[in-house]
């Protein structure tokens, strides 16, 4: 227990409500997708792109069936490389499928700056998630940028935020 006086960082603050609300598996995500070529590395990165992670498995989209079968040998090595990066295990397997990479300068750090119209709806639902929240500025500003997330999520892969 805390002493009397001491202050928690932001980080640890959200990091605690990301998992109590079930949304670090949503956080690895974005990271990777936004991080995957510092992650992995250039000569891999060029290659593949991180699609999804559900169930602690990713899904990884490869450019050919060569690169396919070459990261099929170096899926321990991705795992573990993957898992150290996250700090935890938030992975346990990776599923390659052949497909359309997207240009870095789509993927890159520039994308998600840019607006997104966030639906009522998103909005509705992100200020469920940071209704346990006790102080109303941060509470407000946790909701405004899970619902960006949300709405980000929606455009990318037109699935439904909440499924």
């Amino acid at each position: 227990m805390r002493g009397p006086g001491q202050l928690d960082s932001f980080g640890t603050i959200l990091s605690g409500l990301a998992k109590r609300l079930g949304l670090q598996s949503h956080l690895f995500e974005l990271h990777l997708q936004q991080q995957w070529r510092h992650m992995i590395g250039e000569p891999i990165a060029s290659h593949t792109c991180p699609a999804q992670v559900r169930f602690k498995k990713l899904h990884l989209i490869v450019r050919n069936s060569v690169w396919l079968q070459q990261l099929v040998f170096l899926k321990p090595t991705l795992l573990a490389k993957l898992n150290e990066r996250a700090g935890s295990e938030m992975l346990t397997d990776i599923a390659f499928r052949v497909g359309e990479i997207p240009d870095a300068a789509a993927v890159g750090p520039d994308s998600s700056t840019q607006p997104v119209e966030v639906s009522d709806a998103a909005m509705m639902e992100a200020r469920a998630h940071a209704a346990a929240v006790q102080d109303p500025e941060l509470r407000q500003r946790l909701a405004s940028v899970m619902a960006e997330a949300f709405s980000r999520s929606i455009l990318k892969d037109d699935r439904p935020w909440s499924a």
